[in-house]
């Protein structure tokens, strides 16, 4: 009895250079890679009625790149309140940060578009990441989805503390925390420099005249505000 095998269709040129891409960009190897396909095609490529573009794809990413940030933050901030862990995650996932990440892995090396028209690239690449990432949700599930964020889309592409740093107020933050337990709290500039026109700013924390943290910055608010995120190091507060 003779039985037949079902022979597996060969990869194009395109689909194995689609395949090395999510390997080096994503640490995930595609079982179907009709899926990745899909979401790396832009709409101004499609020609028929019956083809889709990635926009369902962005669709599912979009919303499953929310989950894995909002878990991560919640992990990671445990005494935020829901406001704080918002504006995180706005920024995390903003339209801003997504292209940047997208320009980075340099998606449009793999992206289907039509580039006869007027097309704003960095749009399309951020929302063929998401896309992506929708792609890898449906090929290989959630968990391995939220390593693949964790472990290269955090560790190659974003410095998640720098990020992050930018929206927080730390001497506000000292200010509130000193206050609250009558603390007094001043700043000393120890040093000041003016090199060819760039200033430079040494600034030192003192809480009830005990020296903290000390911060450097090209303003006196820069070096305050590391001077301030130093001090709440030194304090255990962050």
């Amino acid at each position: 009895m003779f039985r037949f095998l079902k022979l597996k269709k060969k990869k194009t040129t395109d689909e194995l250079e689609l395949i090395r891409f999510i390997i080096k960009n994503f640490g995930y190897r595609p079982k179907n890679i009709d899926f990745f396909v899909k979401a790396t095609t832009h709409k101004s490529i499609i020609t028929t009625v019956s083809e889709l573009s990635n926009e369902r794809l962005e669709f599912l990413g979009d919303t499953v790149l929310d989950l894995i940030i909002a878990d991560f933050l919640y992990e990671r901030f445990p005494a935020e309140d829901e406001g704080v862990l918002t504006k995180y995650k706005s920024k995390i996932v903003s339209r801003v940060t997504l292209s940047d990440i997208a320009n980075q892995m340099e998606i449009r090396s793999v992206l289907r578009y039509n580039n006869n028209r007027s097309i704003n690239l960095s749009t399309i690449e951020g929302n063929a990441l998401e896309a992506l990432i929708g792609a890898i949700y449906l090929d290989g599930g959630f968990e391995t989805t939220k390593k693949s964020i964790h472990h290269y889309i955090f560790n190659k592409f974003i410095n998640l503390n720098k990020l992050l740093d930018e929206d927080v107020d730390f001497k506000s933050k000292l200010f509130i925390w000193c206050q609250k337990r009558h603390l007094e709290l001043n700043f000393e500039v120890i040093q000041e420099e003016n090199n060819g026109g760039n200033w430079h700013y040494c600034v030192l924390a003192n809480v009830n005249e005990r020296h903290y943290g000390q911060g450097i910055g090209s303003s006196k608010k820069k070096a305050e505000q590391a001077a301030s995120k130093e001090t709440l190091e030194l304090l255990g507060v962050l």
